[in-house]
Order: C-alpha cells, then structure tokens, then sequence
C-alpha cells in the first residue's frame, strides 16, 4: 500500500502542518467516506456538517480554519480543492497503462505514427491519418481517413472517428463515443419527402479538450464543428453540425446544442441544458439545468427556464407559478364578493325606483 508522509504532501503547495507531523497517509477520499490513514479535504459549506464526524487522519482546509478537533491533523492551503486535485495527480493518479502497438491493431500502411505512440487490441487506423507523439489509442477504436491526433492525446475504447476529423494536443476523448458522424440535416420535397442533404465537412478539436462517454459530436454540412481550446463536455451530450464551442466551456450531461449554433468562452451548460439551432450564447454565460434556449442570449449571467431567462426573474415567474392554487382561490373569493355587490347594488335600484 502507498505510503506518503504528510509533510511531503504539504511541502507541494506551501501549506502548513496542525498535528501530527510524522503522519503518512495511504488514500484520498471524500469527507463523509474518509477512514483512517486517508486524506481529504473541505472547502464548500455544506460539507461542514460531516467534518465533526469524518475518521480522516487528514484534512485540506483553507487559512486560518477553527480547528475544533484535535485527533486530526489539519493542512492549510490557500485553496484546498485545487491542492486536492494537485496531489490526487502526484501521489495516487491512475496510470494510463498502454504500452507498444498491439499485433491485432490494424494500420494502413501510409499511416504516420508519432513516436511512442501505443495502441490497443483490434484499432484501425485508416489511410492517411496522423497520429501525434505519445498518443494513446485504446481497444476496439477505429479512425477513418485523413484523421490527425496530435502530441499525447488518450482515445479510450470503442471510439469512433470519422474521416478529415482534426483533433489537438493533450485531448482526452472517452469510451463510446463518436466524432464526425453525419450531422443531422435533411430537405423535403414537394411530396414531403426527406432527402438526406450530403454532410461534407469535419469536426475540429481543439488542444487540451476533454470529452465524456457516450458522446456525439457531428460533423459539419460545410466547413468544420469547432471545440474549441481547454473545453469540457460531459458524458451523453450532444453536440450537432456546424457548432462552435467557445475556450474554457463546460457542458454537463445530457445537454444538446442544435445546428449551427455558437456557444462562447467560459460558460456553462448545466445537465439537459437545449440549445434550439442557429442561436449565439455570448461568453460568461451560465444556463442552470434543465434551461431551454429558443433565442440568442448575449449578455453575461445566469438564466434559468424553458424559455430561458434571467435568473431573478425567472424565479419571480417559478415563485408566483407556485403560488396559482393561493392565487386561484382569492380570485374565486373575489368574484363571489363581487357577485353579492353588484346583487346588492342591483337590490339598491329597484328599491330606489320604486
């Protein structure tokens, strides 16, 4: 079992012991599961309430933390869930184990290899692809033609990537999923009858992308489908033709965006977030889960709803939509008070005229 002295963790990011100095720890967990011997760490409120009770032997926390326990020993950061990450990655990452090219591998013969690139049981590697140094190409994936991989990219099993496809450096792609497949794009004609419009164009990847399981992204009509720089795509998203994913985006779970559609740097789709075709989601843009995007959203914020809004005022709307039954019967109230006035007033005028 690894073995790793607290001190030697604490030197990686200048923190600072409270405890135990001599401690060694063996794994890192999440606060409510941690046992002895196991580091983690807190740094968001709502998991105060299970550090009173972890059976951690160590915990991350930020400067200057009222330390109530003594049977535990603390190291100070300035940002403990980015020290966690640091030492998960330097003392107990997985190793990604790929070793050599594997004799069931199919590679066209003018296919270029980087060097130390490995690869899996039953890959194919079509005619004319690139692929970069260090790549890692794991079991059962097949790429078709003229794709090009860059420097130290990992393709997970049962991958699936389409011909002209250009993917980056550092790109990380999970199993089951599929880059390139046609985009979804059909004319009718006087007889309502679909014909498949021929989609042409490639996916464009673009250094230091990571993509999720099982997920879809499609080739352009036209031109290319963009990911661009440092972005993030869960598992089961759907990304269609002609997209642009801005730098820095992340896109959780089950999340689609439609054809043609732009998403800019640095926001956020939250899990089955829809996008509708053709819009402009401007940089900075946050859409909370489940939102439903049917027109350009531009402004910098959070937006919430189907259709999608400002936050503020779409939890005015979810607040008075959860007020309708109160609402409903002050309204019935209010037309029967109203019934016995005008019953009255009515009352009041035959009295008068007689």
């Amino acid at each position: 079992m690894k073995q790793i002295s607290i001190r030697e963790i604490a030197e990686q990011f200048n923190g600072k012991i409270f405890g135990d100095e001599t401690l060694h720890i063996s794994n890192v967990a999440r606060i409510e599961e941690a046992q002895k011997g196991d580091l983690t760490f807190l740094y968001l409120p709502v998991y105060e309430k299970y550090f009173p009770i972890t059976k951690a032997s160590a915990i991350i926390v930020k400067r200057d933390y009222n330390k109530t326990r003594d049977d535990i020993t603390y190291i100070e950061v300035d940002v403990p869930e980015i020290a966690f990450r640091e030492i998960i990655i330097n003392f107990f990452g997985t190793e990604v184990n790929l070793e050599g090219i594997d004799k069931t591998a199919f590679i066209y013969e003018n296919a270029k290899l980087g060097s130390n690139a490995s690869i899996g049981k039953n890959v194919v590697i079509s005619a004319g692809c690139k692929i970069g140094d260090n790549a890692k190409i794991f079991h059962n994936t097949v790429i078709l033609e003229n794709v090009e991989l860059g420097d130290d990219v990992i393709i997970y099993q049962n991958v699936s990537i389409r011909e002209k496809c250009k993917i980056g450096n550092r790109v990380t792609i999970h199993a089951g999923t599929v880059i390139g497949a046609d985009g979804f794009g059909y004319t009718q004609d006087e007889n309502k009858v679909y014909h498949k419009i021929p989609q042409i164009g490639n996916v464009v990847i673009e250094d230091d992308v990571e993509i999720g399981a099982n997920v879809t992204v499609d080739r352009a009509a036209m031109g290319s489908t963009i990911i661009k720089r440092g972005s993030k795509i869960d598992n089961l998203v759907q990304v269609a033709h002609n997209v642009v994913i801005g730098e820095d985006t992340v896109i959780a779970a089950q999340a689609g965006v439609s054809g043609s559609s732009k998403v800019g740097n640095r926001s956020i789709l939250a899990g089955q977030v829809g996008i509708a075709g053709h819009l402009e989601i401007g940089d900075n843009v946050v859409l909370i889960a489940q939102s439903g995007v049917s027109k350009s959203i531009l402004k910098p914020g959070y937006y919430f709803g189907s259709p999608a809004k400002e936050l503020k005022t779409a939890f005015k709307l979810e607040a008075h939509i959860r007020s309708l039954p109160e609402y409903s019967e002050k309204l019935e109230k209010l037309e029967k008070e109203v019934k016995h006035l005008k019953e009255q007033l009515a009352n009041a005028l035959k009295q008068d005229k007689s």
